[in-house]
């Protein structure tokens, strides 16, 4: 009973914890559509001009992702190819991790998977929520991962935002709750919100390409299967229908 008792309490540990800590800033929700193929080739020539620079897709193929969002070669090879790439290649950069390291202070991230790690809403308000901080070595920082290396690729376009504090009472540092848009950007912030939303859709898409595919298939299964159902139903009674 004292081994049942202890083993209970440290499973409930993990949630007392959670709990004591609360929680973090609240996700947006990026209505993530990987139907829409126009969202999809927005969100890949994004991603090719302000993030591929140093954020690799290490396990996606130019000429795959090209014949899944209906690229054809002649725009693919224009403006989403850069350098001695070649169509058959996977969407890797020339950057190297010892670059990455120095002037990041840590190894740059690929970012095929970085939507199953973290989810489509913390890819979208992430990029949403970077704000002025002369404290930090580029200048910004960002409301939900705090100290944050990366620079903010995409403040021309959005703009500059500030802190929004909790009322602070007492000592302790105060709390960033909140972000304010305090000069605009070449972007309207619907602009923007579509922007970033594009770029998560894609990224979407890159951390599973087979989901859409998957689905239709699983359609098809089910349809089998329900076909089989009936079919095998029938031959039940067939085959006992003399069995008393």
């Amino acid at each position: 009973m004292r081994t049942l008792l202890i083993a209970s309490i440290l499973l409930l540990l993990p949630f007392t914890a959670g709990a004591a800590g609360g929680h973090g800033p609240e996700l947006e929700d990026a209505n993530i559509d990987l139907k829409d193929k126009a969202s999809l080739q927005r969100g890949a020539k994004y991603y090719a001009n302000y993030c591929q620079g140093c954020h690799s897709l290490k396990y996606m193929r130019y000429k795959r992702m090209a014949e899944d969002l209906g690229i054809p070669d002649d725009e693919l090879r224009q403006n989403l190819i850069f350098g001695d790439a070649k169509p058959t290649d996977m969407m890797t950069n020339a950057l190297q991790p010892a670059d990455g390291e120095r002037w990041f202070g840590t190894e740059i991230p690929d970012l095929s998977l970085v939507t199953r790690w973290r989810e489509p809403d913390w890819v979208y308000t992430y990029l949403k929520s970077y704000y002025v901080d002369p404290s930090r070595p580029y200048g910004v920082n960002n409301l939900i991962f705090p100290k944050v290396g990366m620079p903010h690729a995409l403040i021309n376009l959005q703009g500059v935002q500030k802190p929004v504090y909790a009322e602070h009472h007492g000592g302790g540092e105060p709390q960033v709750v909140d972000v304010e848009l305090v000069e605009p950007g070449e972007l309207t912030t619907e602009e923007y919100d579509t922007m970033v939303r594009d770029i998560t859709n894609f990224l979407t898409y890159v951390g599973e390409p087979y989901k859409l595919e998957r689905r239709s298939l699983g359609l098809y299964v089910l349809l089998f299967l329900g076909l089989m159902f009936i079919l095998a139903f029938y031959l039940k009674k067939e085959f006992w229908k003399d069995v008393h």
